[in-house]
C-alpha cells in the first residue's frame, strides 16, 4: 500500500480525528451510494484503517522495521468457517444501514484489520481485540434502525474467544464514536 496519509490527503502528523474526517469527506464523493467507485472507496477505507493503526502504534524512531515473515502475511479462515459461532441478532444500531455501516468501518479500524466489505450489509475483519479471530458482521435494516449479527471463527492455531466478548468489543467501540460526525 502507498502512504495511507497521502491517500487521505493528510500529512504524516495527522490525528485519528483527522483520519476519520478525511475518510468521511472522501466517502461523500467516492462511496458507491453517492455515485462513486467501489474500488476507490475500498482504497480509502484501507488507507484510513492503516493510518489509524500507525497513529495507535507509531514506529519507534531510528528502529529498523521488521522484515516480513516467510509465507502468507495474514492467517486465513477456512473457506466454510468450520467451528464458527454466530449470534443472530447480536445488537441493534439506531441508524439506517448506510450510517451504521460507516460507524462499523470506523470501529473496525480500532478493533483490527478490515478484510472485506459489501456496503452497507456485510463487513469482515481480522480482529486483534479482545482476542485475534475472524469476524463477520451482517447488517439488516430494521424499522429505521439496523440489526447486526456477529459471526466469529478462530484463526488457525488460536482459541476462539467467547462471542459475547467480541460483541461487547464492537458495542464499546461504537459507543465511543462521535455519531454527530458520521
Amino acid at each position: 500500500m502507498t502512504d495511507p496519509f497521502r491517500t487521505l490527503g493528510l500529512l504524516a502528523g495527522a490525528t485519528a480525528a483527522d483520519v476519520r474526517d478525511a475518510r468521511r469527506a472522501l466517502a461523500k464523493s467516492l462511496h458507491p451510494d453517492a455515485g462513486g467507485d467501489a474500488v476507490a472507496m475500498q482504497e480509502v477505507n484501507a488507507a484510513a484503517a492503516e493510518a489509524l493503526k500507525v497513529i495507535a502504534n507509531p514506529p519507534e524512531s531510528g528502529s529498523p522495521q521488521p522484515s516480513p515473515p516467510d509465507g502468507p502475511v495474514a492467517d486465513t479462515p477456512t473457506t466454510d468457517w468450520v467451528g464458527a459461532t454466530r449470534d443472530i441478532p447480536s445488537f441493534t444500531i439506531e441508524a439506517l444501514p448506510v450510517v451504521a455501516f460507516e460507524a462499523l468501518l470506523v470501529a473496525a479500524a480500532e478493533l483490527g484489520q478490515l478484510e472485506d466489505e459489501d456496503p452497507p450489509y456485510e463487513l469482515r475483519t481480522m480482529m486483534d481485540d479482545p482476542t485475534p479471530c475472524w469476524c463477520q458482521l451482517d447488517v439488516v435494516p430494521d424499522a429505521g434502525a439496523s440489526t447486526v449479527s456477529v459471526t466469529i471463527a478462530a484463526i488457525e492455531g488460536r482459541t476462539l474467544p467467547p462471542l459475547i466478548e467480541v460483541r461487547n468489543a464492537w458495542i464499546v467501540a461504537l459507543n465511543g464514536l462521535d455519531w454527530s460526525t458520521l
